[in-house]
């Protein structure tokens, strides 16, 4: 599935998303590697001083580090604050809205923690040693929630149940499958969930009774992707997404009784349908569509008469609906727009269909919408770029937003922070490129970062991340987050137009984005590094392909490196999903394309120092992917820092390993850059 958290900047997905090991795949020759820290290699900076002087502090037990140095005592110091930040997003809401649930971590792992009041305390329930993920109250029960959880990155994530009076927790999926999305029925009684139980590939619809695995069994077969968004409240239809790829998703009802499903949406034109709501009595529906025009528009369906036309009732807004929510009343319809990159919280009166803005919400991104299921109390997920991710409610009733958590920023002021201006460039075709730029204060020129997000069909967006709020701060260091082509958010054209053969035009942006920084006297155009995960990871090794002379460096985290053995070795359940975006390597055609612009073909053009980190469990980009361009990159000749971590995925989940990941990313880009930390 298509999820900001999935595919965000590095921020988002060094916290990453965990599930089964992948299943075997090719692996090209592995680079030699070493636990052991090695010699720091020449630098251009100027020589330490004494207080700098790198220590010996033994990495993770996980990590495996090649060619990487040792990390200066100093730069512990000064990064170890902004690496405390956390976030505690919002997961559940309790039936009467006085309670949730959040994701936080205070120890090595995000776990799930419930509060009971506005900045209240939170209580940890879970303690396992990997992260925690979607939890949810069981309806109807104050002492009972569902949580997720995988083993080592692999994203075989498993159902639990858990008793908070006394502490058990009971396995409800197999132990073995990937499971993901469920939703509960009305009275908690059951819960469908998606899982690839059946044949490793193919995400069906399961059932389950939320209280042991035994009594799962298998609702709905089919091929491809499917997804339980809402069970209808008298538990007789189950609203369904198939999911074929982030331009061709359908909305389906399924009778809970026979299996019978009915295709709501219609199969001409191919489009885009991310989010619906089912009216209790079961007549009513409203969903996002980009059927009629750019954007994902706000639809209300008549269930009852499939012959009358959908009713458009966001067309007064030029940007994506991104989430609904309907009050438990129906009288309230709740959706957030993504406009420019901001989230703007709406209310739809759903008798008289006008809507209003919720004033008292801050500007930045909103996530997570839900109401509780027994009061007109919304709740959802706000973070900025200078605050992190935090549990807000608001009752329609008392017209009043509270924030529930306020996550810790490490004792650093939030003024330090920088709040990124929203800036566009000319690309190589006239089209017009957005970017957040985050500017270093000081005299000018300042060295440059080009941060580019991961999907590629995902958005940067202006939230938290510590590292670049550390590199603008403390090593004075510019931060340039683009969205090139391809990034969703502003239009179908748009998202569309790096598809298949286009590929590289993405890459042509970030060349563009570097004549931009010419242009500018407070950037400095000889100092420019990149760093990016996943498909950034493959824009980062592609732009020092094509504009190595204009480069300093390039981090890749958890990226591609040649099309073809990725989609050949990326897990059964998602290859269909990134042959629909970057072609079918069968195609011999296709597979010709993506074989001559892989940058694991080209790695004899990336001539400047590149530092790779992957985890060992990712069954979305497998770690032979970093095996085969550290060791092209390497045979070239060129410097290469290299971290592998074998508990991980794709993307580090666990402090340690981030705070590894962090520091040496640092410590990478300062040294490249010639920056002389503040």
């Amino acid at each position: 599935m298509h999820t900001r958290a999935i595919y965000g900047a590095l921020g988002v997905w060094l916290l990453a998303h965990c599930s089964p090991a992948p299943p075997p795949r090719a692996r090209a020759a592995a680079p030699p590697v070493a636990t052991a820290a090695a010699p720091c290699p020449p630098s251009a900076a100027p020589p330490a001083a004494a207080s700098d002087a790198p220590v010996s502090a033994a990495p993770p037990a996980a990590l495996v580090l090649d060619g990487t140095p040792a990390v200066p005592a100093a730069l512990r110091d000064r990064l170890g604050r902004y690496l405390e930040t956390r976030a505690a997003p919002l997961a559940s809401l309790s039936d009467d809205g006085r309670a949730v649930l959040v994701t936080t971590r205070f120890g090595q792992t995000a776990q799930t923690h419930l509060v009971r009041a506005p900045l209240g305390a939170r209580t940890q329930l879970t303690f396992g040693g990997e992260p925690a993920s979607r939890a949810s109250f069981v309806p109807g029960r104050a002492d009972a929630i569902v949580f997720a959880t995988d083993a080592g990155g692999n994203e075989q994530f498993q159902l639990h149940r858990q008793d908070l009076a006394t502490g058990e927790v009971r396995l409800l999926t197999d132990g073995r499958s990937r499971n993901e999305s469920y939703a509960w029925a009305w009275d908690g009684s059951r819960l469908a969930y998606s899982s690839n139980a059946r044949n490793g590939r193919d995400m069906d619809v399961w059932w389950s009774d939320g209280k042991s695995a035994s009594a799962s069994r298998l609702f709905l077969e089919r091929s491809g992707h499917w997804t339980p968004l809402e069970l209808s409240r008298d538990g007789k239809r189950l609203l369904l997404q198939e999911y074929v790829s982030i331009n061709d998703s359908r909305i389906f009802l399924a009778d809970t009784e026979t299996g019978a499903v009915t295709r709501i949406t219609p199969e001409a034109p191919v489009a885009a349908h991310r989010a619906a709501a089912l009216d209790p009595s079961g007549q009513r529906l409203w969903l996002t569509s980009d059927r009629a025009g750019e954007f994902n528009e706000l639809y209300e369906v008549d269930l009852s008469r499939p012959e009358a036309p959908w009713r458009p009732l966001s067309r007064h807004v030029s940007w994506n609906v991104e989430a609904v929510a309907l009050s438990p009343d129906a009288r309230s319809l709740a959706f957030t727009t993504n406009e420019d990159g901001y989230s703007v919280l709406r209310i739809l009166d759903t008798a008289s269909r006008r809507d209003r803005v919720v004033a008292g919400v801050p500007r930045g991104v909103i996530s997570g919408l839900r109401f509780a299921r027994r009061a007109s109390v919304l709740g959802f997920t706000f973070s900025s770029a200078t605050t992190p991710g935090d549990a807000y409610t608001y009752d329609l009733g008392r017209g009043r937003v509270e924030r529930w958590t306020e996550s810790e920023l490490g004792g650093l002021p939030r003024e330090r922070f920088a709040e990124p201006t929203l800036v566009r460039f000319p690309s190589f075709d006239g089209r017009s490129i957005p970017a957040f730029y985050y500017a270093a204060k000081g005299a000018g020129p300042r060295p440059v970062v080009v941060w580019i997000h991961g999907g590629p069909e995902a958005q940067a967006r202006p939230e938290l991340s510590a590292l670049i709020q550390y590199l603008v701060a403390e090593s004075g260091i510019s931060v340039l987050v683009p969205n090139v082509r391809g990034s969703d958010g502003y239009g179908k054209t748009y998202l569309q137009a790096d598809d298949g053969v286009r590929r590289e035009d993405s890459v042509k942006d970030i060349g563009a984005l570097l004549d931009w920084v010419a242009t500018r006297p407070e950037l400095d155009a000889k100092r420019v590094a990149v760093i990016g995960g996943s498909y950034g990871g493959y824009m980062v090794l592609a732009s020092l392909v094509h504009f190595g002379e204009r480069l300093a460096a390039g981090v890749d985290v958890v990226g591609i490196a040649h099309f073809v053995t990725f989609l050949e070795n990326t897990s059964a359940y998602r290859r269909d999903l990134r042959r629909a975006e970057y072609g079918d390597e069968r195609d011999p055609a296709m597979r010709e394309h993506l074989t001559r612009i892989s940058p694991a073909t080209n790695a004899a053009r990336i001539r400047r120092p590149l530092f790779v980190a992957h985890g060992q469990n990712d069954p979305r980009v497998p770690a032979s992917e970093a095996e085969q361009i550290v060791a092209a990159v390497r045979g070239a000749g060129q410097e290469v820092w290299y971290m592998l971590a074998r508990n991980e995925g794709h993307g580090f989940t666990k402090k340690e390993n981030r705070d590894t990941f962090s520091l040496l990313a640092i410590l990478f880009l300062e040294k490249h850059l010639g920056v002389i930390p503040r």
